[in-house]
């Protein structure tokens, strides 16, 4: 297993230097041009001025490698000097800067990424804990009423767009019944037991909305999984053997179920992230996913090559663990 690790690592390497050369192809060759939202008074030579000093005046492999030197060891070198004290070389480096903000770009993203860990990854763990049991119940009592209501609440979950369920909401408990604020404060800042409470309300619906809609394709993957394991020989003969049917179904079967279903939960991390731009631009969530948007109206190169990146790293990441999870789970796979 760890000689197998090592190698996917490695293989990770130049997997991860060709997605970012086509990251930052398809991104400078897109249209848009960070002087285009100037004023129309602004001479085209001042323009031209402006453009230089962001670096544009090079050529592209000139750009990509400089991208490249300052994404790959010039912002590692910063963090491990944060994080231990120690001055490596000079310290006077490179780093990816917004176009905008003219701030690190890497600075920006750890200021904007509690907030998306706070309602996307709690979002992302409720439907993981709500998907698994409906899932599980579905199948073992197929076609009751319980299995009913969780094809109907899989069906909404998913066939309802996050922005549209996100409105209803904030109509039903912003508008209406002014139960819940419309509007993430991302300023607000937890003291006390008052302000704990604040911090549970304005994360009630972004979370609600997200998790509803993960929730409803993990508990059809679990679902379809444990129908498929319940009727194979080894759940039967585990029966035949005398074992309770709660050790057949929670021990033996649901261990098996889970090999696929680890598969979408591991990659839908990495989608959840750039699936919940939505959710945050309707709640006012000032996390990873509005960093994004404001980088693709501001057309805020850097900003927006840095983030996509990010997004592809957890993707290359995350298939390797649920790789790894599958030795785990299911001993007759060993990997030489």
């Amino acid at each position: 297993m760890f000689a197998y690790t090592i190698r996917r690592l490695l293989f990770a390497i130049p997997t991860l230097i060709v997605i970012s050369f086509i990251i930052f192809a398809l991104l400078d060759l897109s249209p848009g041009d960070p002087t285009s939202n100037l004023p129309l008074t602004i001479p085209a030579e001042v323009r031209e001025q402006i453009r230089v000093s962001l670096g544009l005046g090079e050529p592209f492999h000139v750009r990509y490698l400089k991208w490249m030197q300052q994404f790959f060891v010039n912002e590692p070198l910063n963090v491990i000097e944060g994080l231990t004290g120690w001055t490596i070389g000079d310290g006077d480096r490179m780093r990816v800067i917004s176009w905008q903000t003219r701030s690190p770009v890497v600075d920006l993203i750890v200021q904007r990424l509690p907030q998306t860990l706070w309602v996307v990854g709690l979002s992302y763990i409720v439907s993981v804990l709500i998907a698994i049991p409906i899932g599980v119940v579905s199948a073992y009592k197929q076609y009751s009423w319980f299995d009913q209501f969780g094809t109907l609440f899989s069906m909404i979950g998913f066939s309802v767009p996050t922005f549209f369920m996100g409105l209803v909401l904030i109509v039903i408990f912003s508008v209406k019944l002014q139960w819940l604020p419309s509007i993430y404060d991302t300023n607000l800042r937890v003291t006390d037991l008052q302000t704990f409470w604040m911090q549970v309300k304005q994360m009630i619906m972004p979370v609600t909305v997200l998790a509803l809609f993960n929730a409803s394709q993990i508990s059809r993957f679990m679902r379809a999984s444990m129908l498929d394991n319940l009727s194979q020989d080894y759940a039967r003969t585990a029966r035949a053997k005398g074992m309770s049917e709660r050790v057949v179904v929670l021990v033996h079967v649901l261990r098996n179920s889970l090999i696929p279903v680890v598969t979408v939960i591991a990659l839908g991390i990495p989608h959840i992230f750039g699936g919940a731009i939505i959710t945050e631009q309707i709640f006012r969530v000032n996390g990873l996913g509005q960093l994004l948007i404001t980088g693709i109206q501001g057309a805020d190169l850097p900003l927006v090559q840095t983030l996509t990146f990010i997004f592809a790293v957890l993707i290359v990441l995350f298939n390797l663990i649920a790789d790894i999870l599958y030795g785990l789970l299911d001993p007759r796979i060993r990997y030489e």
